[in-house]
């Protein structure tokens, strides 16, 4: 099952422009925090998703993507910053949602996640952080 290579990462990154991030954290010490505030700063508009949370930088979060998606629109991106194991719920999340892309943080990787997203038409990025990518793709 194909994963996005560095032009199709390109790809998805110039068009996305809504990201739901899900395990988005309020706690600046924590990859997710950088990463969303990156992302916002490039111009993203981005949704946290996690249940801990009330509110990432001043905007609310949701308990699920089913719940942002209802609540504020439908996503390009499903950004996920949780452990591999627990991915394949998110990745049912993202094809019920109608994203466009499923994308697993660096160092997580699901074959099983990958599989749902790419059968339910979604391309996939695992182990590749959306951050590094743009530096290195985009904002070159």
């Amino acid at each position: 099952m194909p994963v996005l290579d560095d032009a199709g990462i390109e790809r998805e990154l110039r068009t996305a422009r809504r990201i739901a991030v899900v395990g988005a954290s309020s706690n600046p010490g924590r990859p997710s925090f950088t990463v969303f505030r990156y992302l916002l700063r490039h111009g993203f508009e981005c949704v946290p998703v996690n249940p801990n949370e009330r509110h990432v930088l001043g905007i609310p979060a949701f308990r699920t993507v089913a719940e942002a998606t209802e609540a504020s629109g439908p996503f390009d991106m499903i950004d996920v910053f949780r452990r591999s194991e627990l991915c394949v719920p998110h990745a049912h999340e993202a094809v019920a949602a109608g994203a466009r892309c499923l994308w697993l943080q660096l160092g997580v990787v699901n074959w099983d996640a990958a599989r749902i997203a790419h059968d339910g038409g979604l391309s996939v990025v695992m182990d590749r952080c959306t951050a590094i990518e743009w530096r290195k793709l985009v904002g070159r």
